[in-house]
């Protein structure tokens, strides 16, 4: 094998293609030059580096600056060097070590860079963009070189996208000016085929990158983008220290200084674009690639001191490139003051990009064990914000990135491939879950540390291995967030792999419930559940008691349980219904409760993956508690949307802060409760109303009456679907409160928000009595039948709730009409508190009579007075109580109170009269008054009636007859 195939292989055990036959721009001549160099080269055997100084005799070139220029003298190794075979690489007879095959666009690229620097030195010398270039430099003619990483990876066969470009004789920015001012010469821009954008894209593109010597930042440089290649430009420099602060002074170099001064030998050589040459001025890169070593160019310990950073790049390079640490350099990184360096002058954005390039990298594994065997894990994985009290155990950070090291290698036969498959699946092309593994790793040996007090109040407490990853590597939030959710979710996680292992023999492991337990849990944990699982994974290793085979047989089990289930998407099922349409179907008005809300009716999809007509979702909502979905968003509603907001003591208020359930955005909670009153059947009555008693207690006790409303119409609607012993215990429970609502009248309270409350308080009380509600509605369905008196003997009342209706009527009628100065002075409440009045005596019955001396006057004040037509509302509700208190009263009214009643219906007719006919209400009051005649009537005409009240009442109507009367026409409905 020729000497130089050996040195030309390249990478083929990394799976980087053989090279072609090299591009030439002036290929005759040279390959015809070089060829005999080579072959004399190999007949001698003499070394290859020593014919790289030899002066080229070559044609003339088009291009000015091609021409030779005075070298300087060298620095680095003058002795001989012998060139190895790189391991790895593939031989070509025809491989030249001078040259290197160009793509397309480097080749462009190349042109243009000659054509600028041929510009250059052809227009007069100017000061180089503010910074002073020595006098002979200045004057040589423009030299570039392709530098670094560049050379390096086109030497083994690897595409790159940044290209390096050094200069002799100016600076970067100074060049990248020129290079602006070259392509805005009329036509240069169409000779190296730029179109328009490109044009604008590149002049506008310019940038300058300061240096910062104080982070280690020493170099600036100028970048600029030209035909998708980024180009970072820079002058030739050498390094000169402070001896105090050891922070670089830059200054002009050779191009043998400025490869002595690099971080490795493999990233020193360059390419001569004036040339096309590679130069390896330290004497070692061809070297150190063949023996696959890196070492630094100049004494690892003052490389490093120098520059800090420059330990994790060459950890980076030997874990990208699977080469071996030089034993000195690796040495030298395990020094405690390069460490402390590293800790303290770098800042911790650059640490951080360095460690994402390992972890991305193509062996992650082998880039944390050279920082294990440097002794660097506390210098890179720390958080320099804080002192940190909790001390990592190295073992663990050792056992985590051993694992993942064998694990990745072998997953194509692993044992358990679901877990690779699962956990690993790259599907997605944003997919970064292999990374987010490494650093699941890196940081592992900080999971079991203590967490930390947060910095605000009402915040979460912080984890240490999230804030290692935040402040020590300056991980993206996205990164720091996955490592939270892990350690949030750890146990979860954990719990429910052991769960899965725990099968009852009868539980069916593809049931719905399963179904719906897990891929409820994956969604909770979100889309990162793949890392985060990975995670717990790691953690039960390392960390862990049990064997490393256990805990893969288990994890194994999970996940393919999960894809049995078919829940890898899980986190992309849409909810069969929108809120909006659930909204609708519940017939609550829209809120945040929807999120909450749609979360259980995909918790009910896991269960029932064969419905997938959303018009099928919305009728199973709408039915009873008896089906699944409602019963479920029903005790969802209950328990985690009302339940807390009325978990809070009033102590719990912060100042003048709303009750959490009156604000604003928690209003639908009202609407909801009434939903889930609706829809409870008896059975899960039981169980639902230690959850209801809190939002009504809560309500009753506000000050605010609308609420106190609120509570009474909950209480009436839970009541009334209550059986009798929750009904009873209802009555228990709420009286009381209900009770005390009665002395919320005028003037303290003005009348309108008085009759507001009390409109809902009646019905609460009247639906805690059974039996009353019974009377009530069969009384309107008789009035709407026939107009008549309806038959509730059948409906009896006990004791108690005789005694509970009587309590009603003292407090709930007589004393508020009594309240007033007379009933018609706020006529508006004395008009609703009738009308309820009409509900209790038809509940009570003849009971009603014990109230007769109280009740009776005030209905005739109101029937008498003069102005009470003006509120015909008024009279009217007084005149149909008058016919339910003789309906149902009529046993025990004897005939001076069967008098008062004709007087007061006589002249409440009369007084109509007095007003115009055409007055609103006019009409049914008269009706009314008929109608309280006509039972006037027909209770004196009843079998057994006492004889002097039917004497008195035929009398009455004849000589309204005979007198004409004014009032006679109320009286034609009657018997004659």
């Amino acid at each position: 094998m020729s000497l130089m195939s050996r040195a030309f292989r390249v990478c083929s055990s990394r799976g980087i293609p053989y090279y072609t036959t090299p591009h030439r721009l002036s290929p005759s001549p040279q390959r015809l030059f070089l060829r005999p160099i080579a072959q004399s080269c190999l007949a001698s055997s003499r070394p290859l580096r020593s014919f790289f100084r030899m002066p080229a005799e070559r044609l003339p070139s088009p291009y000015p600056q091609e021409e030779p220029v005075a070298k300087r003298r060298k620095t680095g190794p003058s002795g001989p060097r012998v060139t190895r075979s790189y391991s790895g690489m593939s031989s070509r007879p025809e491989a030249d070590p001078t040259t290197l095959e160009l793509t397309d666009e480097e080749t462009k690229l190349r042109n243009l860079l000659l054509a600028v620097a041929a510009y250059i030195d052809q227009t007069p010398a100017a000061e180089s963009a503010g910074v002073s270039v020595p006098e002979g430099v200045a004057q040589e003619k423009t030299v570039l070189r392709w530098t670094g990483g560049w050379v390096r990876d086109k030497l083994l066969g690897v595409r790159s996208h940044d290209v390096d470009v050094a200069i002799n004789n100016m600076t970067g920015e100074h060049f990248g000016l020129k290079m602006l001012e070259y392509l805005k010469v009329p036509g240069n821009l169409e000779k190296h085929g730029f179109g328009a954008d490109e044009s604008s894209k590149i002049i506008s593109g310019l940038h300058t990158i300061k240096a910062n010597p104080e982070a280690s930042k020493n170099l600036e440089t100028a970048t600029i983008k030209v035909m998708g290649i980024d180009l970072d430009l820079v002058n030739l420099r050498k390094e000169t220290y402070d001896e105090v602060s050891r922070n670089p002074q830059m200054e002009f170099g050779t191009a043998e200084e400025d490869a002595m001064r690099r971080d490795a030998t493999v990233n020193a050589m360059f390419y001569n674009l004036n040339t096309q040459q590679v130069e390896d001025f330290t004497g070692r890169g061809f070297d150190d690639m063949a023996a696959k070593i890196i070492r630094t160019p100049l004494e690892p310990y003052q490389t490093f001191k120098d520059d800090p950073l420059r330990v994790l790049r060459l950890i980076r390079f030997a874990s990208r490139l699977d080469y071996t640490l030089e034993p000195e350099t690796a040495k030298a990184m395990a020094n405690k003051d390069i460490q402390e360096a590293l800790k303290i002058k770098i800042k911790r954005e650059r640490v951080g990009i360095e460690m994402e390039k390992m972890l991305r990298g193509p062996d992650p594994g082998m880039a944390l064990r050279l920082i294990d065997e440097a002794g660097l894990h506390d210098t890179i994985f720390t958080d320099p914000t804080r002192k940190l009290e909790f001390q990592p155990d190295v073992q663990h950070y050792r056992k985590g990135y051993k694992f993942m090291t064998e694990w990745i290698n072998e997953r194509e036969g692993s044992k358990y491939p679901v877990i690779p498959q699962t956990l690993l699946s790259t599907r997605d092309a944003e997919s970064d879950e292999e990374y987010l593994a490494w650093v699941c790793a890196a940081v592992l040996s900080w999971a079991d540390a203590p967490k930390l007090p947060p910095p605000k109040k009402n915040r979460q407490p912080l984890y240490a291995a999230s804030l290692v990853a935040q402040e020590g590597l300056k991980a993206p939030n996205r990164v720091c967030d996955v490592l939270t959710a892990s350690l949030n979710n750890y146990e979860a996680v954990s719990q429910l792999v052991g769960e899965c292992q725990k099968r009852l023999p009868e539980e069916d492991p593809s049931s719905p419930a399963q179904r719906e337990k897990i891929g409820m849990a994956l969604r909770n944990w979100g889309r990162t559940w793949r890392s985060q699982v990975l995670f717990a994974l790691l953690h039960e290793i390392v960390h862990g008691e049990r064997s490393t085979e256990d805990v893969l047989r288990q994890y194994a089990n999970f996940l393919a349980l999960v894809t049995d289930l078919d829940l890898l998407d899980v986190i992309n099922l849409k909810p069969l219904v929108k809120g909006t349409d659930l909204a609708k179907a519940l017939d609550v008005k829209p809120g945040p409760w929807m999120k909450d809300a749609l979360d259980v009716v995909l918790a009910w999809q896991l269960r029932n993956p064969s419905v997938t007509d959303p018009a099928n979702a919305i009728e199973e909502v709408k039915k009873t508690s008896k089906s699944e979905l409602p019963s479920r968003l029903m005790f969802h509603f209950l328990t985690l949307t009302i339940r807390p907001l009325f978990s809070q003591t009033k102590t719990d208020v912060i100042g003048d802060a709303p009750a959490p359930w009156k604000m604003r955005e928690n209003k639908s909670f009202l609407d909801l409760l009434h939903w889930c009153i609706k829809t409870v059947d008896e059975k899960d009555l039981r169980e639902c109303f230690r959850l209801i008693r809190p939002p009504i207690f809560r309500m009753l006790e506000d000050g605010n009456l609308e609420w106190k409303a609120k509570a009474c119409q909950v209480i009436t609607q839970l009541a009334k679907k209550a059986p009798e012993n929750i009904k009873e215990e209802c009555r228990n429970l709420f009286s009381e409160d209900v009770f005390g609502c009665f002395n919320y009248l005028p003037t303290l309270t003005p009348a309108p928000e008085a009759a507001g409350l009390l409109e809902h308080v009646y019905p609460a009380l009247i639906s805690f009595v059974p039996v009353a509600e019974e009377r009530i509605a069969a009384q309107e369905r008789q009035a709407v039948a026939s107009r008549g008196e309806a038959r509730t003997n059948s409906f009896v009342l006990s004791e108690k709730d005789i005694r509970f209706l009587d309590k009603v009527v003292r407090q709930g009628v007589i004393a508020v009409l009594q309240h007033a100065p007379t009933p018609t002075t706020y006529p508006e409440l004395t008009t609703l508190v009738l009308r309820n009045l009409i509900c209790l005596i038809v509940a009570e019955e003849i009971e009603w009579v014990k109230h007769a001396n109280d009740i009776l006057p005030m209905l005739h004040d109101i029937l008498r007075d003069k102005i009470s037509p003006t509120h015909p509302d008024l009279p009217q509700a007084a005149a149909k109580c008058l016919s339910i208190c003789i309906a149902k009263g009529w046993p025990r009214m004897d005939t001076k109170r069967l008098q008062e009643v004709y007087l007061s219906t006589a002249t409440a007719w009369v007084n109509c009269s007095e007003y115009d006919t055409n007055l609103e209400g006019l009409e049914g009051l008269r009706h009314d008054l008929k109608i309280t005649t006509l039972y006037l009537d027909n209770v004196s005409n009843r079998d057994g009636i006492d004889i002097d009240t039917a004497s008195w009442w035929t009398g009455e109507k004849e000589r309204a007859r005979k007198e004409n009367a004014s009032w006679k026409d109320m009286l034609e409905s009657c018997s004659t």
